[in-house]
């Protein structure tokens, strides 16, 4: 069986006019991610990255660590979904300050006020829609590995959160609980099969423990 890893970018700049740039501490999570992968002697015959800033940056600088020379193919559906216009019509308009905790507790009303919307909701991206460009996503890579070939993908908390909650039969939760635990530089991983995919672990991050501790975030 061949597998797909997920990893989420490293830390970006909250509260900073551009939240879609790797904070300093992003890039040093970004090479532990890449020494991880490496520790674990993966080989990938295929590499995914969102087109956002923070998600090319961080898998630059992991495949750097890795040693890797596999091409990145930048797919737009790995994007995260639009923080910044779900909170503004589902949350009041809510921003992200100084304080990661009241605007996570804010991001989760609207989240759920997202998905409850559906179809009908009045963001350019609907919950539908968002769901079904990831969940796309790691199928169609997930058919183009061949027998016992492995791929990574580096990506965003919310897509990674559906993509689990998907494959258990929850999206929707999966996007809101799921979320909120996600941590910067946490691998995910997906085995692809006969049976199609399926979810083998979610957010391992042991690789910031012990020494590297003061390096865990979850924003």
């Amino acid at each position: 069986m061949g597998a797909i890893y997920l990893v989420r970018h490293g830390q970006a700049s909250f509260g900073a006019a551009d939240y879609d740039q790797l904070s300093e501490r992003g890039f040093e999570q970004s090479i532990v991610v890449g020494a991880e992968l490496r520790r674990r002697g993966v080989e990938f015959a295929q590499a995914r990255s969102g087109s956002l800033a923070r998600q090319r940056d961080t898998a630059a600088t992991a495949l750097k660590e890795l040693g890797s020379d596999v091409k990145v193919v930048e797919d737009p559906r790995w994007n995260e979904y639009d923080h910044v216009e779900i909170a503004r019509y589902h949350a009041g308009g809510a921003e992200q300050g100084d304080d990661s905790r009241a605007y996570q507790k804010a991001l989760d009303v609207a989240l759920t006020a997202w998905c409850d919307a559906g179809e009908t909701g009045p963001c350019g991206e609907t919950w539908p829609a968002f769901l079904s460009r990831v969940t796309a996503a790691v199928h169609e890579l997930a058919a183009e590995l061949g027998k016992g070939e492995n791929a990574v993908v580096f990506t965003s908390g919310g897509v990674i959160a559906t993509v689990c909650g998907a494959l258990m039969g929850t999206p929707a939760a999966g996007l809101v609980k799921l979320n909120r635990v996600t941590v910067n530089g946490g691998i995910t991983k997906l085995i692809s099969g006969r049976g199609g995919v399926t979810l083998l672990s979610f957010n391992e991050h042991p690789h910031f423990e012990a020494e590297q501790a003061a390096m865990l975030t979850y924003r």
